[in-house]
Parts: structure tokens; sequence; C-alpha cells
């Protein structure tokens, strides 16, 4: 069997599998998209995220400590934040590591200093404080 031949029968199945994986990540990121919601409720601040497997996280507003904003360089050129809502105590060993319990990744800048602005607010009434 000659180089020339060798070339092609390795490199097809890298192809399909390159092709597969980035139809695979494409599908698996929209998926992802359509069943991250969250909710400033009544009663806290609820969250839920999962394609298979579901997480579902209520934050009560009383437990809300601090409300972060995160933008990366890259999350910059794109117009969007990482939101993190600290509370005390709590954290959420994930994919990345640990994290906020609240994490809410990829909302617009304007967005994200809304709902910032929003929690902290519900967080001090519900403590008792007025801002």
């Amino acid at each position: 069997m000659s180089s020339n031949a060798i070339l092609p029968t390795i490199l097809s199945p890298l192809v399909l599998f390159l092709i597969f994986d980035i139809l695979f990540s494409y599908i698996w990121a929209q998926l992802s998209w359509k069943y991250y919601k969250y909710e400033v409720a009544a009663n806290g601040f609820k969250k839920e995220s999962g394609v298979i497997g579901k997480r579902y996280v209520t934050i009560p507003y009383d437990r809300i400590q601090n409300v972060d904003i995160y933008r990366s360089l890259l999350a910059r050129m794109l117009g969007l934040s990482d939101l993190h809502i600290q509370t005390a105590g709590m954290s959420y060993v994930g994919k990345g590591g640990v994290t906020s319990e609240g994490r809410l990744p990829g909302v617009s800048f304007e967005v994200a200093e809304k709902l910032r602005d929003e929690l902290i607010n519900r967080a001090t009434h519900a403590r008792g404080k007025v801002v």
C-alpha cells in the first residue's frame, strides 16, 4: 500500500468525526440555551437548567449576599455578561469547578445590570433594610 492511499483512509474518519462533533456541539448548545430559564419570583430567585438531567434552584432573597457581574474579553466583544448571585456559604460544584449557586451565563450587559439592581433591592427589603 502506498503512502498516497494511507492518507485518505486516515483523514476520512477524522473529517467525519470533526463534522459530527461540530454538529453535536451546535445542537447541544441550542438545547442547553432552550432549557435554561430563570425567574424573579415573589418568594425568591428561581433558576432551571439541564437538557437530560434537570437542576432546579430557588434562592430566597434573604440569603442573597451579593450580586456580581463578570465580563471576559470575549464576552465584552459579544456584549454578554455572567451574573453571579452569591449566597451565605453556598456554592455549586459543576463542570468548571466551584461556582455560585445562582450563576447566569451569557446575559446581555443591560439585562445583567437591571437584574443585579432588582435582586439587591429585593434582598435588602427581605432582610428588613431599606435602601
